[in-house]
């Protein structure tokens, strides 16, 4: 990775966005310092031009981001950094220095908490209670979510609708979770029936 930090005084503009959901959280500076140490520590640091020095995202708050992937642009003067934030990302207490958590992309975070329920094997847990029970429960439990979806799409209920599709899409997501995949493998093959 080349940056180029000559361009603007030896600071470089991060743009930091969720991993799973996307969304912008916040925008930041770096030297190539900081650079050096978010890459070496895998949480973000930047240099902070208020208080002239490197300054790492949480350290007082300990509200990381820790790293998932960096990006650079074309002109190798700019990064994304995408992230799993700990806790709020703005000062203000806020999710996002932009706007407060959108829904959008929710789905990707229920997927982790699934899987982690899962994986832990969190007792008391009724995500992984049913997975315990097998594939044939979590397939039979999709199909019942999905006849409950068509039921309530005949009639005029929309919040009967809307969570009975989120029952669906949740239970769906234990199957997936059963079968060794991720959302991300369907959004794949979806992606490649596009192109």
């Amino acid at each position: 990775m080349k940056l180029d930090f000559d361009k603007s005084n030896g600071l470089i503009p991060v743009i930091i966005q969720d991993e799973l959901t996307l969304q912008i959280l916040m925008l930041g500076y770096m030297n190539e310092e900081a650079f050096e140490k978010t890459k070496r520590e895998g949480k973000v640091t930047f240099f902070s031009r208020s208080k002239n020095r490197l300054w790492t995202k949480g350290e007082t708050s300990h509200n990381y981001l820790w790293v998932k992937k960096i990006d650079i642009d074309c002109d190798h003067d700019t990064l994304l950094i995408k992230v799993s934030p700990e806790g709020p990302t703005c000062h203000t207490g806020s999710y996002s220095c932009f706007e407060e958590q959108n829904v959008k992309g929710f789905v990707y975070k229920l997927q982790n908490i699934i899987s982690q329920r899962i994986d832990e094997k969190v007792n008391g847990s009724y995500t992984y209670q049913l997975y315990q029970k097998g594939i044939n429960k979590v397939a039979q439990k999709v199909g019942e979510e999905a006849v409950e979806v068509v039921i309530e799409a005949k009639d005029t209920d929309d919040v009967l609708f809307k969570n009975e599709a989120a029952d669906l899409l949740y239970h769906y997501l234990i199957l997936l979770k059963a079968k060794g995949f991720q959302l991300e493998d369907i959004e794949k093959v979806l992606f490649d029936r596009n192109h």
